[in-house]
């Protein structure tokens, strides 16, 4: 109550009462209903800053998504999903585009020359030798998505104990996000759940074990600085000013984990219904005979066959079977909804993810279209973040090492002018598709070239393709197939 309140209230305690209540009415009023809380509804808030919300829980988060994946065919399945959208089956592919001074003319002999080295290098860049770049960059995104983050190093000319896998001195290094450790802070070095920062927040160094923390390790490992100009650092944020990066089942792993129980659950009650369990009735107590039918231990013994009739049956006794009614005709719509929900907190496709691909034509293209953006955005970063450092790096090496002899009237600039392929929308229907891309070439709405890269294609290489076999077709002297004549259209009156 303010002064006015308890001074009426001092001469007439009802009015003052009155008018304190009016005065609290008026206050709720003007707040946001979603704020307010009541009996049934709970609003639960966190104004926690993003470091803060993580610090403590995204190694049990990770661990939690490492053993679905390991233990669960639906959680394994959306990763691999969104990983073949992603990064696709052969990674992301890399066009070169050089050109001469003064000249916006691409010098394709410097361009196939520079994707013969990519290639040769592509096969072996990592490290420790085991997986070409294409797996490197699979195992990267499945790390990312599953773990929250992922941690790749630069690692370019002469390092001792290292040999390169090609011409070109360069290769990376990977780390899963248990090298970087969560607890190594020290607000004096500004330096945050491993990581180091400056005054404006940006990445100078990274704290890292040299061997995983969850091996056969019998003493504490110390973490060992690199500097951040040589460290990629590639995490799943949904906070600004977030340091390190969380699991993108961390929205929906409570609900995997109940599709999983519920799951279990009914294979277990289906596999106890499909026993044949049997009991018998019995009628009045005082008609059972003990000593009828049983064997040395006092049990009374039946026989079953195929077809059996029980004509020797105690009076008042009956057969019976146990029906456990499973599995739940239930079962099938439940575990679509609760698909359906995983997808959306995963931005995975629901049909993909589930296997069920009902529908009509126009459903699953609307579903396609609208679902590519989330696998053209999560690709695009992985790209922007990953491969494209990657790349400029090997421009850059294989540049002074000499492994390629750059000719002088290149432009030095255009060596980075490079053009990534990611992941294409696959056609749903094929005759469809090219009938679209072929009314938007014939009104000059995309380019051959753009048209071929939808496809996931190169053009260079698809025009060589195309010349040479057209050359072998002349050297052998195919004819060409006559083309049908379009069936024509009956006149109607």
């Amino acid at each position: 109550m303010n002064i006015v309140d308890k001074t009426i209230g001092a001469f007439s305690p009802e009015r003052g009462l009155k008018r304190w209540k009016a005065r609290q009415a008026l206050q709720i009023a003007a707040r946001y209903e979603a704020a307010q809380s009541s009996r049934t509804r709970k609003n639960p808030a966190d104004n926690r800053s993003g470091d803060a919300v993580t610090e403590y829980d995204i190694v049990t988060l990770r661990g939690q998504a490492r053993h679905l994946e390991q233990n669960h065919d639906f959680a394994f399945g959306i990763l691999t999903t969104l990983i073949n959208n992603i990064v696709g089956p052969r990674g992301i592919a890399v066009e070169f585009m050089p050109k001469r001074i003064g000249s916006d003319e691409i010098d394709a002999d410097l361009a196939a020359e520079m994707g013969e080295a990519y290639k040769e290098w592509c096969r072996r860049p990592e490290c420790t030798g085991q997986h070409s770049w294409a797996k490197t960059q699979r195992l990267l995104a499945l790390t990312w998505l599953r773990d929250g983050e992922v941690l790749l190093r630069h690692l370019e000319g002469v390092i001792p104990g290292l040999k390169h896998g090609s011409n070109v001195p360069y290769s990376v290094e990977c780390f899963e996000p248990d090298f970087l450790p969560v607890d190594h802070n020290d607000p004096a070095k500004r330096i945050v759940q491993g990581i180091e920062k400056n005054a404006w927040g940006q990445h100078v160094g990274y704290y890292l074990y040299d061997d995983h923390p969850g091996g056969n390790k019998f003493w504490k490992m110390q973490a060992r600085r690199y500097s951040a100009t040589n460290i990629e650092h590639l995490k799943f944020v949904r906070r600004l000013h977030q340091t390190r990066g969380v699991s993108i089942f961390a929205t929906v792993m409570n609900r995997i984990n109940d599709i999983k129980d519920y799951e279990e659950a009914e294979r277990v009650a289906a596999k106890i219904a499909s026993m044949m369990v049997g009991f018998i009735q019995k009628g009045d107590a005082s008609l059972y005979d003990p000593d009828d039918a049983t064997d040395e231990e006092g049990n009374r013994q039946l026989s079953l066959r195929a077809g059996q009739i029980y004509d020797d049956l105690e009076p008042g006794e009956s057969v019976g079977t146990i029906q456990s009614n499973r599995p739940s005709g239930l079962l099938t719509p439940f575990l679509e909804t609760m698909q359906r929900m995983a997808a959306t907190g995963t931005m995975a496709s629901f049909s993909s993810i589930s296997k069920n691909y009902n529908g009509t034509y126009s459903a699953q293209r609307q579903e396609l279209v609208e679902q590519w953006s989330n696998y053209e955005t999560l690709s695009l970063e992985f790209c922007e973040e990953i491969v494209e450092p990657v790349v400029r790096r090997w421009v850059k090496m294989m540049e002074l090492s000499g492994a390629i002899k750059i000719p002088r009237d290149i432009d030095p600039a255009s060596l980075l002018h490079i053009d990534f392929i990611t992941p294409t929308m696959p056609w749903i229907n094929p005759v469809h598709e090219a009938n679209a891309d072929e009314i938007l070439l014939e009104n000059n709405l995309i380019s051959p070239q753009q048209a071929i890269r939808r496809r996931g294609r190169k053009p260079d290489e698809v025009l060589s393709q195309v010349e040479s076999w057209n050359k072998k077709v002349k050297e052998k002297q195919i004819t060409a197939p006559a083309k049908r004549p379009a069936p024509t259209q009956p006149q109607t009156e």
